[in-house]
């Protein structure tokens, strides 16, 4: 979605992949998270957004996000989520790049690719700081999350159309920056036990106005990393999830619309496949730093020259892919800016392409994640369930139509 409200080209069918096997880049502006919440305004009418997923008329949109609910793993837990296995399917949509809470919903909450909201992963780095900063609960408060993301919301849009903008969801979310720099307008409702988020959303829901309702429910998300998303105890969130979605549904007002999606999927990385990096000889000679995620790393390189700097970035993918052969993909910034990882190349802001790293390294397989720990504290080792990267256990995320359709 553009200011004008024309869905975004799709350049990356025409752009050569960084390495043979290297995954494609999200479908922006035709099937991805970050066209989800535009649709549902343009639909209700809201000038600059375009409905380019056909979505139904409706007086009122829900839209709920449900973090970490890929679409591989809905469709291999099914027998826990009957309302969501009869669900329609209305796409099988991308998540953002990175794979990566930050990423997705602030393409979820501007209607942008990475490369235009600039929240490009976890971390991020800020060159401003000429350091690492993190892009959900530790955001450094000397990151402006206005002028990080300065672009209006969908939120924003909506309400000035005139839309009554409601966001539900757990209170500590009201003041982030995250919430802020991306999913700012509109009122808040904060509700933190999963019947009162439900209660509230049927509260707030006002017969006879046109409305739009952000949903979120972040209780899958937390399980996954903690014991994995193949654990009994993820099933078990899934479950208590379906249930609370059919009680909403059951007290929602007439020519209501809800929809759900997700802002990426997960795989369940065995211990001896968490790997600390740092200790490999080798990898991170040429890096002052990395950011990203263990499933995405992003390494920035030691200032040099333009023609030193293409040999570093050479000589550190030649590094990684001795050590990892086939179970790594490696790319360079220029690589995956060209070819629409984060979004057209002509519309990514300037501000943004030095916050991504030089060369980008991403698991190929689903039992590896690259842990930086001379940056981050080894209790990120204890993570069962992790993403980030571009396979599709972790990019495939759903477009259901729960009701109103």
């Amino acid at each position: 979605m553009d200011d004008d409200g024309r869905a975004m080209t799709d350049e990356t069918s025409r752009t050569p992949a960084p390495e043979p096997g290297f995954p494609p880049a999200p479908r922006y502006g035709s099937a991805s998270v970050a066209d989800v919440l535009s649709s549902a305004a343009g639909a209700l009418g809201v000038a600059g957004c375009q409905d380019v997923l056909g979505l139904p008329q409706a007086e009122r949109f829900v839209v709920v996000m449900v973090d970490g609910l890929g679409l591989e793993q809905l469709k291999a837990r099914f027998g826990y989520a009957p309302l969501l296995r009869n669900a329609a399917l209305l796409g099988e949509l991308d998540a953002a790049f990175p794979t990566t809470t930050a990423s997705s919903l602030a393409s979820l909450g501007t209607g942008r690719p990475v490369g235009e909201h600039g929240l490009t992963g976890y971390d991020s780095y800020s060159p401003e700081l000429g350091q690492t900063v993190n892009m959900l609960g530790n955001w450094d408060s000397r990151v402006d999350p206005l002028r990080w993301q300065p672009l209006p919301t969908v939120l924003e849009r909506a309400e000035q159309a005139g839309i009554d903008v409601v966001t539900v969801s757990r209170k500590k979310f009201r003041q982030s920056s995250l919430t802020t720099a991306a999913l700012r307008g509109g009122r808040f409702v904060a509700a933190d036990s999963t019947h009162a988020r439900v209660r509230a959303a049927q509260e707030n829901l006002r017969s006879g106005r046109r409305s739009l309702m952000y949903f979120y429910w972040d209780d899958l998300d937390k399980t996954g990393h903690q014991a994995g998303w193949g654990s009994a105890e993820w099933s078990e969130q899934l479950e208590e999830l379906d249930g609370c979605l059919r009680r909403l549904i059951a007290g929602l007002p007439p020519r209501t619309a809800v929809v759900l999606t997700a802002d990426h999927g997960m795989v369940d990385i065995p211990a001896e496949g968490r790997l600390d990096v740092a200790a490999i000889p080798g990898l991170l000679d040429d890096a002052v730093t990395t950011s990203g995620e263990p499933r995405c790393l992003q390494l920035h390189l030691h200032p040099v020259a333009a023609s030193a700097r293409a040999e570093a970035q050479q000589r550190t993918m030649e590094r990684w892919r001795a050590e990892f052969g086939e179970q790594v993909h490696a790319a360079t910034r220029e690589e995956l800016l060209d070819g629409g990882w984060f979004g057209p190349r002509e519309r990514i802001r300037p501000a943004v392409v030095d916050r991504i790293g030089d060369v980008l390294v991403l698991p190929a397989t689903e039992d590896l994640a690259f842990h930086d720990l001379s940056r981050i504290g080894a209790g990120t080792l204890t993570m069962v369930g992790q993403h980030g990267g571009l396979t599709r256990a972790e990019a495939s995320v759903p477009l259901l139509g729960l009701a109103g359709l």
